[in-house]
């Protein structure tokens, strides 16, 4: 499956918000069953104290996300008014318990340790899990994610989220709790002040920090992943979380020379796993200093899908001081050379320079998540890791290793750089 059309940089603003999201987007006790399927927890204690049954909950159709109505924040100030507004109106629905349970202070190390892409059952997460929200909350609760980031990397995590709903209802897997979200808040929600948006669960861990007084957003670190890779969901539309990343990094391949193809493929592909502490080694492989002004933009549209996701201004900002040391940048490659998702076991690559750390990965196998004709393994099931070594959660705090372990195997069975063998 491919797909050729090339986008701009700041493309993420101008699509609109007509995203499908399952229905019933089960979000009750669990783990993502795609990378955890032989452990099913019969209960557990949430960051709210509130014990969740293995049995499973819905977020309402409410959040099936529709226009707002409102238009796209096109820089960093209406993006941080916006979301803060968004914050303000979630909290307001909420009980003075809920309220303590969803915020931390702002250098809590909690902000830390508590994302993942190992399932929840292994890493608690942080502040509510949305299973236990109302049906108004919830709604509140996307609002705030909608307000945050731009329509396209809105559409990536909802399309992410229903990958879960689809597993549920079609694979193999013996999980029952598929599609466990939670939200925090580090930090008091300010248009001047910093504070951070903490949303996620097993194929999620975004971390947000937004400071008005600096006029800045950064998503470092992040976690994106997938699986399957393609699915269909209940209108019978395709949906396919990962096109845009998929074709923005083989535009960039595709750029290359042959000699640059084969120094991209010799080199070093590494892996920092979500939650864990980096070395951020580079390795061998190809150096932006070796890249032309248009495999340089190439590079940066690819990046963008995870530094770029909130609005023009912070996507610009962002990406000029990676550009700034692209020259000692590495970039690594393995795995297929064609977009072509019906051969091979997908790709991994890494980025990895003084500003930037991007790791995307193919997870050797479905983990018992498995749909007849449908890719989860390799191509369909993909762990990414956005990083920035100058700017880690706005240096408010220092990443702490996560108590349950990180990581997965890749495709090529060998374990990731970062990432213990389970």
């Amino acid at each position: 499956m491919t797909n050729s059309d090339s986008t701009g940089v700041l493309r993420r603003a101008s699509r609109s918000r007509t995203f499908w999201m399952a229905s019933t987007l089960m979000v009750g006790g669990l783990a993502l069953a795609g990378c955890a399927s032989t452990t099913t927890a019969s209960s557990g204690t949430s960051s709210s104290g509130t014990t969740t049954a293995s049995t499973v909950s819905t977020l309402d159709d409410a959040i099936i996300t529709t226009s707002t109505g409102s238009e796209d924040a096109t820089t960093t100030q209406e993006t941080i008014a916006d979301t803060t507004a968004a914050v303000e109106a979630f909290l307001a629905t909420l009980s003075d318990e809920q309220v303590e349970a969803v915020t931390y202070d702002y250098d809590d190390e909690t902000k830390t340790t508590s994302w993942s892409n190992f399932p929840v059952t292994f890493v608690e997460r942080a502040g509510l899990n949305l299973a236990e929200l109302t049906d108004e909350q919830q709604e509140a609760a996307m609002a705030v994610l909608e307000a945050l980031l731009s329509d396209e990397a809105y559409e990536t995590v909802v399309s992410v989220m229903g990958g879960d709903q689809y597993l549920l209802e079609n694979s193999s897997t013996t999980e029952t709790s598929l599609g466990q979200y939670y939200i925090a808040f580090f930090g008091d929600a300010s248009d001047t002040d910093a504070y951070a948006v903490q949303f996620g669960g097993h194929h999620l861990g975004i971390n947000a920090d937004l400071n008005g007084s600096e006029n800045a957003i950064t998503f470092a670190p992040t976690h994106l992943g997938v699986q399957p890779a393609v699915y269909t969901n209940e209108d019978g539309e395709e949906v396919q979380p990962f096109d845009a990343i998929y074709t923005d990094a083989f535009a960039f391949y595709d750029s290359l020379t042959e000699e640059q193809q084969a120094t991209l493929t010799s080199g070093d592909v590494t892996f920092c796993a979500p939650g864990d502490t980096c070395e951020y080694e580079s390795g061998a492989g190809l150096s932006g200093a070796d890249l032309t002004d248009e495999q340089r933009e190439l590079l940066l549209e690819l990046i963008a899908n995870w530094a770029g996701m909130a609005d023009e201004e912070t996507t610009a900002t962002e990406l000029a001081e990676i550009e700034a040391t692209l020259d000692e940048t590495v970039i690594a490659w393995s795995g297929e050379t064609t977009y072509d998702m019906s051969t091979g076991d997908g790709i991994n690559f890494s980025i990895s320079g003084p500003n930037v750390y991007l790791a995307f990965q193919a997870q050797g196998g479905s983990a018992g998540a498995d749909v007849e004709g449908v890719s989860t393994s390799g191509w369909g099931h993909v762990h990414t890791i956005y990083r920035d070594p100058s700017n880690d959660y706005a240096n408010s705090v220092e990443q702490q290793a996560a108590a349950g372990g990180m990581g997965g195997a890749p495709a090529d069975g060998e374990m990731p750089s970062g990432a213990p063998a389970e």
